[in-house]
């Protein structure tokens, strides 16, 4: 059973301002070196080391070591899954004492882009993401609910159309859900995660599709990418839907 002081060990340990800015930085599912991490929160490699050690043995990252280096990455899809929902709530709702938070101000092409397409962990978040799970739910290929979600045949058969055959992946694992919703921050409507969601994100890479804007997570839509996906999920370059 979670016990309070593991739960507010956890809690206090995200919100430091340092470890919270390297742990977003991992949202886009790769693993950093300390000197890549330490020059995101702005802090010494000494310190930030120190930093990592605390994350790593709360379970919060792992560390993979490739022959002198140490990456670090997310431990599991569960702490992804546990920080982009903290940014849904720090995005919006209520300030201190009941006051209204007043509205955010006009925000730059680099948070722009985070808005229009990107990564979450291991899978797509952004008006793109949203706007191909509306279109799949819109069609009976996807269901969605507050507590889990399903792919229907006519789901299977749309994917397998665009080369991501999802027959063989098991639909119940103890390691991974397969098909879940996940809130987006900046929508503030579910875009698709779980297995499911992480292997159309990996198919829209590896399609040459999508590409990653360096230092962010955000993600372009290349010409390609444009004209598969618009075709496929009747998308407008911005993410709208077709009528």
């Amino acid at each position: 059973m979670l016990s309070t002081a593991a739960f507010a060990e956890t809690a206090a340990l995200v919100g430091d301002p340092a470890r919270a800015s390297m742990l977003a930085a991992l949202m886009d599912g790769r693993a950093l070196t300390v000197t890549e991490l330490a020059r995101v929160a702005g802090i010494a490699p000494q310190t930030a080391s120190g930093h990592l050690a605390r994350l790593t043995e709360a379970g919060l990252l792992a560390v993979e070591r490739q022959g002198r280096h140490r990456y670090h990455r997310l431990a599991t899809p569960a702490v992804a899954q546990m920080l982009e929902g903290i940014m849904a709530v720090a995005a919006g709702g209520e300030g201190t004492a009941g006051r209204p938070r007043r509205a955010p101000a006009m925000v730059g092409p680099r948070d722009q882009a985070l808005r229009s397409a990107r990564t979450c962990y291991d899978h797509l978040a952004g008006q793109l993401a949203v706007a191909m799970a509306d279109r799949m739910v819109a069609r009976g290929q996807l269901e969605l609910a507050p507590d889990g979600g399903a792919l229907t045949a006519a789901g299977a058969d749309f994917l397998k159309g665009l080369g991501l055959d999802v027959e063989p992946f098991p639909r119940h694992s103890r390691r991974r859900v397969f098909c879940r919703p996940c809130l987006d921050w900046s929508e503030r409507r579910p875009h698709i995660a779980g297995a499911l969601g992480a292997a159309l994100c990996r198919h829209c890479f590896a399609q040459g599709w999508l590409r990653r804007i360096e230092g962010t997570r955000a993600v372009r839509v290349t010409p390609a990418g444009r004209l598969a996906l618009g075709r496929a999920f009747g998308l407008e370059p911005g993410g709208a839907i077709h009528p």
